[in-house]
């Protein structure tokens, strides 16, 4: 009788087993979200959720390009506004776009078509440490014009325009500034005066930045960044915040993007149905109240209450955006490694 109830027991396991869907998303490395929404998704849907971290955005995207004919995830979150168009260009996405878009003001929405909803924005900008700045004797730079000379530059560190969303922003925002001609030369005395470029965000920010114990003060980041700073300093209190931050935004005129990330699926998707939900989910109130202090990042949908810390946030003045800027991201991306980077 125990050997017949065992056997009904495992039996109904591996069918419920067998029942449930894997949906894969594929994210940039700097995703995080709270486990109990995942497992609360899960439960509701009967399926398990496996993300695969696909490095910075520009190499989940190159990541996607190469394996466009056989896709490695159902859904990808991570993708901009700056990678939208070579996303589009090379087919990767499928439509669908999520009803609760219509909770997305319209000033933030990627794409009408649905291929990209978007789940938050940021504004990317250049962060200092004030403590390790102090001790250069340096007044701050004004304007980018000077953060080309090199006693600026040997302080500077970006993340690569070919390999990370943050790095591509900053190229579009000086090409926007100066046009090309004058970007590429701006880069190009840059770099000779000490500028750093380096492959992604995480290894800007938490090695070369002198907050990670890196040598330069001064680090390509987000206007979010000095918040995320003093929530996660030893001994923070909601109820006794301090009266700065320990870095500070560098709002040079010219260098700042807004940055728009979404969520979309992918062409050739095993579990479409499923990943319209998953996408459903990511603009949905828990998932829109979690983002900002686990990925320093505003929610899309509007109405949501941020965590008093954002405070040390700021919200840069946005430039007017020359169209031609953002129609094919890559060309310029392409004419930035042939123009800067291989440049002698």
């Amino acid at each position: 009788m125990r050997t017949i109830l065992l056997s009904t027991v495992l039996a109904l396991g591996a069918q419920t087993a067998a029942a449930q869907t894997t949906l894969t998303v594929i994210t940039h490395d700097s995703f995080d979200l709270d486990k109990k929404l995942v497992a609360a998704f899960e439960k509701a849907n009967n399926a398990r959720v496996r993300f695969v971290k696909g490095g910075d955005a520009g190499e989940l995207l190159n990541r996607l390009v190469l394996t466009r004919r056989a896709p490695v995830a159902d859904v990808v979150y991570g993708l901009d506004n700056s990678l939208l168009a070579r996303a589009r260009q090379m087919d990767l996405l499928q439509a669908y776009r999520s009803p609760l878009t219509a909770k997305v003001p319209a000033a933030y929405r990627l794409d009408d078509a649905g291929l990209l909803n978007t789940v938050d924005y940021g504004f990317v900008a250049l962060n200092y440490d004030r403590a390790a700045f102090a001790k250069t004797g340096l007044p701050l730079p004004k304007s980018l014009d000077d953060l080309k000379k090199p006693e600026y530059a040997r302080l500077t560190v970006v993340p690569s325009p070919a390999t990370s969303s943050p790095g591509l922003a900053f190229l579009l925002a000086t090409v926007n500034h100066y046009g090309e001609a004058g970007a590429w030369a701006w880069w190009r005395e840059a770099r000779q005066g000490g500028l750093k470029v380096v492959r992604g965000w995480s290894d800007a920010y938490y090695k070369d930045f002198t907050r990670g114990g890196g040598k330069y003060p001064i680090v390509l980041s987000y206007a979010s960044s000095p918040a995320a700073e003093v929530y996660y300093a030893d001994g923070y209190s909601a109820a006794r915040p301090p009266k700065e931050s320990p870095t500070a935004n560098l709002l040079l005129p010219g260098s700042t993007w807004l940055q728009l990330e979404g969520v979309g699926i992918l062409k050739g998707a095993k579990q479409p149905a499923l990943a319209r939900k998953f996408v459903d989910f990511m603009l949905g109130a828990g998932v829109q109240a979690d983002l900002p202090t686990r990925m320093w990042v505003y929610p899309a949908v509007g109405g949501v209450k941020l965590d008093p810390v954002f405070r040390f946030a700021q919200t840069p003045a946005a430039a007017k955006v020359n169209a031609a800027v953002t129609a094919n991201p890559q060309r310029l991306v392409d004419a930035w490694v042939t123009d800067v980077l291989r440049a002698r």
